[in-house]
């Protein structure tokens, strides 16, 4: 019996980028295509198989502990950004400032589909994803460089709509225009919750 459960819930990818590995901000450029590998993006800041920990799981482990990569991918909702922009006080929200890997429209509440999540495209590139991406300072000071007096609102705006990390399950390519079908796990939510 399958534990994972298509749904009826697609989005199409509006925008994709990476973050250049010698980086010295968050920002990613924007790219049309890329082959997901069983590391990530080749050549993206994020990829690899295994990465340090960091504050996301500092409960967990040391900060700079070895651990795998589930986040390879920030991906995020374009209806998202454009609530986070409304609410910070800018027309529009560009997804390089925050350091996105990915730009899905389609899905609602999208930050809040469940954990172990797959966004599988018609060819069989399939995403697993880890948890929602928690908004940090990082994304508000490339804002407030672009616009200035308009960043210190973005981690406020930003909670619950910062998008999903991810990391691949099942190799293939990637493009802007690609769908991509929501499959969730069959479980209900904890009764402890």
């Amino acid at each position: 019996m399958p534990e994972l459960l298509p749904t009826d819930h697609t989005a199409t990818i509006v925008w994709m980028g990476m973050v250049p590995q010698d980086r010295s901000n968050i920002r990613s450029h924007a790219i049309d295509r890329a082959r997901a590998t069983y590391a990530g993006f080749e050549g993206d800041f994020h990829a690899g198989l295994t990465r340090p920990s960091c504050v996301r799981v500092k409960s967990q482990y040391p900060q700079g502990t070895e651990i795998r990569n589930t986040r390879q991918f920030s991906i995020l909702s374009a209806e998202e950004l454009a609530d986070i922009a409304a609410q910070i006080g800018v027309e529009k929200l560009d997804p390089r400032l925050l350091g996105a890997s990915i730009v899905m429209q389609g899905i609602a509440d999208f930050t809040h589909i469940p954990p172990s999540s797959r966004l599988q495209s018609p060819s069989g590139t399939t995403l697993t994803v880890d948890m929602l991406n928690g908004p940090c300072n990082l994304p508000a000071r490339e804002i407030e460089k672009e616009v200035p007096g308009q960043g210190k609102g973005f981690k406020a705006a930003a909670k619950g709509r910062r998008g999903v990390t991810a990391w691949v399950e099942r190799e293939g390519d990637l493009a802007v225009g690609d769908t991509l079908r929501l499959h969730v796990p069959g479980q209900r939510a904890w009764a402890l919750l």
